[in-house]
């Protein structure tokens, strides 16, 4: 029961797929929070209190 368990190997990505991976999290957050920014202070915070 006391079975010592190896790590998965699994998918090992390069230097520059996590480098990739890491830009386009930057740009799929920049995407997101710009125009919720952009929405809060130029429109007021009211915006994200409105009726659906």
């Amino acid at each position: 029961m006391d079975e010592k368990r190896k790590p998965e190997e699994g998918i090992v990505l390069t230097e520059a797929q996590l480098k990739s991976r890491r830009q386009r999290s930057i740009a799929i957050a920049l995407g997101v929070l710009v125009p919720l920014f952009f929405a809060v202070i130029f429109k007021g915070p009211a915006v994200l209190s409105r009726p659906l």
